[in-house]
């Protein structure tokens, strides 16, 4: 692989590590609001919704860059 090709490549897998840690911690806030906290689950989920917002605009930036020229 090329160089040139490496910087997508890097950022399509920090891209899913992020949505991985994502679904974890979604996983987490569940967990603590079925215990009772509800308040940290609701402030959790908030600090997800920047994840969320991104998301496409990345994911659409990863598909042009992997696009062969």
């Amino acid at each position: 692989m090329p160089n040139s090709g490496l910087l997508p490549s890097l950022l399509f897998k920090l891209n899913q590590n992020q949505l991985a840690l994502e679904a974890a911690i979604l996983e987490l806030s569940n967990w603590v609001e079925q215990r009772g906290s509800a308040d940290v689950a609701v402030n959790v989920r908030g600090a997800l919704e920047a994840i969320d917002k991104n998301e496409e605009l990345i994911k659409m930036t990863l598909a042009v860059m992997m696009t062969p020229e």
